[in-house]
């Protein structure tokens, strides 16, 4: 390797390019969304989810099982209701189910090294690690209030159970691709919202709106031209 940088991306599921990636939202019979392989992998042992995703992207702090299961799935404690037996009388808890489904995840950070390999003469990408972002709502107005991270897993572990789930192929019903292929392939839409630097920091912590836009834009370009001078004489 002669030249790398490492880049995040933001992975969009509301785009109708990604939309094979987060649908179905209720598993069918030969296909199942993106989260849902991510989430059966972790519950079977297959895959590991680490800890603190918003400041550690470094896959160092494991995630038990237990708490992955609290994450999938949790009880409200608050809530009340009538008492059957009593309907005059005082309402009685009744904690209520809740859990995470394919339907709350709307976006995907992405965390890859683009690298140029001079024994093949190709500039490459490597993707280290998928990180799904839950819609956060507001319960009183059903406003969505933004996303937040749950936790990161590495790429590597995950592909062994990408490689077995099909993805819904738009093009051809007879040839089923897989959501390892769809990686490979790079068959997403997707934009930039970091590369390596010496701050550390993001593109929206520096640049907003279209600024922001043409930013991640610069970054994409930045690795094209590298790929291309490499064989300008």
């Amino acid at each position: 390797i002669m030249w790398s940088k490492r880049v995040w991306r933001t992975i969009d599921l509301r785009e109708k390019f990604n939309h094979p990636m987060y649908y179905p939202e209720t598993q069918i019979n030969d296909r199942k969304s993106l989260f849902d392989v991510i989430k059966t992998g972790i519950l079977n042992g297959e895959i590991t989810a680490f800890d603190n995703p918003f400041f550690d992207d470094e896959f160092k702090v494991r995630m038990s099982l237990g708490a992955a299961n609290n994450l999938f799935k949790w009880y409200d404690s608050t809530n009340t209701t009538v008492d059957p037996n009593n309907p005059d009388g005082p309402q009685i808890l009744a904690p209520l189910e809740y859990n995470l489904t394919s339907k709350d995840i709307k976006q995907y950070w992405v965390k890859e090294d683009w690298f140029f390999d001079k024994e093949r003469s190709v500039m490459d990408v490597r993707i280290l690690g998928l990180c799904p972002l839950k819609e956060k709502i507001n319960p009183t107005t059903g406003e969505m209030l933004g996303v937040s991270p749950l936790f990161w897993v590495y790429f590597p572990q995950c592909r062994a159970s990408f490689a077995k789930s099909e993805v819904f192929n738009t093009k051809n019903d007879a040839q089923r691709n897989t959501f390892d292929d769809l990686f490979q392939k790079r068959m997403f839409s997707s934009f930039v919202r970091k590369e390596s630097n010496v701050y550390d920091r993001e593109i929206g912590a520096y640049m907003t709106g279209i600024d922001a836009l043409l930013e991640a834009e610069r970054v994409k370009d930045d690795i094209f031209k590298m790929e291309h001078d490499v064989w300008h004489l």
